[in-house]
Formats: C-alpha cells, sequence, structure tokens
C-alpha cells in the first residue's frame, strides 16, 4: 500500500479511523471526506491529521464531490455512513441521503479508481431461517439504516455488472475496539462496569459475533490488494457467536465490577434476531484472512484502553474538561 493514493470517507469514526491510521503507517498517501475540515470533528484521527490530506465534503452533495476527481484515488473506501439501527428509524430520510444516494455520488465521482470497497454490513442479512449468514443468503433488512445499505450494495453490484466497475463488497459483522462509541454495546458495558453503575439488560439469550477491530481492518487491507476480490461479496467475521448475557458476565468479571447486574429487566425489542454469525470461508480462500486477535486478548486490550478513557474524559482535572472551560480573558 506504500506510495498508494488512497481515498477514505467517514474516517473520523470508529473502523475508519483504525484504519486511516493503519494506512497512514503502511507509507499510503491518504485523503479523507469530511465534511468538516476540523481536527475537533475528527479527534480519533488527531494523532494522524498532519499526514493525509482533508477534504472538506459532502457525499449527498454531488458538487463538492468535484474534488475527489482532482485528486485521482486509486483505492477508494467507504465507510461514510448513517449507521445508527435503532435511531434510524426518526432519520429514514438521511438514512437514504447518506446510505443509498451518497455511494452512488461517490461512485460516480470516482470512476477511474482500481478498487472501490463498499464496506456493508452484517445488519443487511435480518431474519434468516438458518445460522451461519452466507454471502448466498438473500437479505432481509428489518432497519430503515440495514436497508439504505443494502441499496449501496446493489448499486454498486449494478456498477460492475454494468460497467466493469471495480467493486469488492465486505460485510462486516460486529466490531468493538478502542475508540468506539458509548452507544455500542461493549463499550457501553465496560464503562458502566469500571464506574460501578448498575448494568440493566434483556435476559440476554440473543447472541452475536463480535471482531476486534484490528482483524477487520486488515481484511480491508487485503481486500484492496487481492484482484479476485474484485466482484465479491465477503463476510469478514470470526464464526464464533457468544450471548449477551455471557458477555455482561466475561466483562464484569474482566473488570473486576462491583456494578450491579440487572439481567432480565429490560424486555426483548419486537425485532430482535436471535443468533447472528458468519460463516466465513470466501473470506479465508479469496483474502487469506482470518483473525489475529482473539476474542478474550481483544477484549482485555479494549477494557485497558477504556480505563485511559475514563481517566481522560471523565476526570475533570485531565486535559479534555479543562480545554472545554478555557477562556478568553
Amino acid at each position: 500500500m506504500k506510495n498508494k493514493n488512497i481515498l477514505i470517507t467517514g474516517a473520523g469514526g470508529f473502523i475508519a479511523s483504525h484504519l486511516t491510521r493503519k494506512l497512514v503507517n503502511m507509507g499510503a498517501n491518504v485523503s479523507i471526506i469530511t465534511k468538516y475540515k476540523s481536527i475537533i470533528d475528527n479527534v480519533r484521527i488527531s494523532d494522524v491529521w498532519d499526514d493525509i490530506n482533508v477534504i472538506e465534503a459532502d457525499i449527498r452533495n454531488i458538487d463538492s464531490l468535484n474534488q475527489v476527481k482532482k485528486i485521482k484515488p486509486e483505492i477508494v473506501y467507504h465507510l461514510a455512513a448513517y449507521n445508527h439501527v435503532g435511531h434510524s428509524f426518526m432519520h429514514i430520510s438521511e438514512c437514504f441521503d447518506v446510505n443509498a444516494k451518497g455511494t452512488a455520488n461517490l461512485m460516480e465521482s470516482s470512476e477511474d479508481c482500481s478498487k472501490f470497497i463498499y464496506v456493508s454490513t452484517s445488519e443487511i442479512y435480518g431474519h434468516q431461517t438458518e445460522v451461519p449468514f452466507k454471502e448466498e443468503f438473500t437479505p432481509r433488512p428489518i432497519s430503515p439504516y440495514s436497508i439504505t445499505k443494502y441499496s449501496g450494495e446493489l448499486y454498486a453490484r449494478m456498477k460492475h455488472h454494468q460497467d466493469n466497475y471495480p467493486v469488492v463488497v465486505l460485510r462486516p459483522f460486529n466490531n468493538f475496539g478502542p475508540y468506539q462509541s458509548e452507544k455500542a454495546v461493549i463499550p457501553e458495558i465496560i464503562i458502566n462496569c469500571l464506574l460501578g453503575r448498575e448494568i440493566k439488560s434483556t435476559e440476554g439469550k440473543q447472541t452475536r459475533e463480535f471482531n476486534f477491530v484490528e482483524n477487520i481492518v486488515d481484511g480491508f487491507v487485503l481486500a484492496a490488494k487481492k484482484d479476485k476480490a474484485v466482484g465479491e461479496i465477503i463476510n469478514l467475521g470470526s464464526g464464533k457467536d457468544i450471548s449477551i448475557k455471557d458477555l455482561i458476565l466475561n466483562i464484569h468479571k474482566m473488570t473486576n465490577s462491583n456494578s450491579k447486574l440487572s439481567i432480565g429487566s429490560l424486555e426483548y425489542r419486537p425485532t430482535e434476531i436471535w443468533r447472528m454469525f458468519c460463516e466465513n470461508e470466501k473470506a479465508k480462500r479469496i483474502l487469506g484472512w482470518e483473525p489475529k486477535v482473539s476474542f478474550e486478548e481483544g477484549l482485555k486490550k479494549t477494557i485497558e484502553w477504556y480505563k485511559s478513557y475514563i481517566e481522560l474524559y471523565y476526570n475533570k482535572d485531565s486535559g479534555l474538561p479543562k480545554l472545554s472551560k478555557l477562556r478568553i480573558e
């Protein structure tokens, strides 16, 4: 990837920030698209801010994407999205504008790239009658988020078949790791356990697979290197699931927490998916990819990071709280 011209959308987000940092460290010429050319709005990549080319644009506005044509990226990683499943029911128009229309705009603005990596989502599978989830299953998305991500995927696949556009579709399953939002289940549990807050959940019988973010980013890099990945849909995941109840118990134990566990105090969602994990044979065969960091080791690393996060963000005497109180006399 050294000296490759690479464009990343959504680079200030959780997964994309890890990808951005990795590619910079590999010697790539990295450009990012962000709505606001401000380090404050892209704090996750503040450590590499001076090493990247920052393009202020909005993928919903195709005129602003004229800047992409000027930099002529060889590889495009498209991760920008409206990505909150639950809240997407209140932001339907934004989902369609960003996830569907925005994807089409970006592809039309980067027609000369040699690889376009469309980062889809495991959520497009929705309700399936069997597990593990395989790429050939018919998607049954059950939220505006997943429907519109699938729309973007369909547009990308159409471009490949119609114009031989070099698309690779990746479907990563649930991620976790440093820099993830507190709204996500693993950071929420870790932070509450570290702070001694009560942990409320359903009975936790539903299962999910969780992938350490560094593993998934390795898959993204391989997808850009492997020509035989073009035109393929590839699951990225460990293929191992864990119940939410066991996840809570593991984190509670690993953090030596005294938090009260109120497992079963919440109702299940009406659209609950009971088991969700993938078959990853195609990732192994086409990309030569397998997770390097185990779930347990990834969880240890993540817990240690959130200990530092709490010290920085929750300590009133640390740098960030002080920054918010700065005054110019």
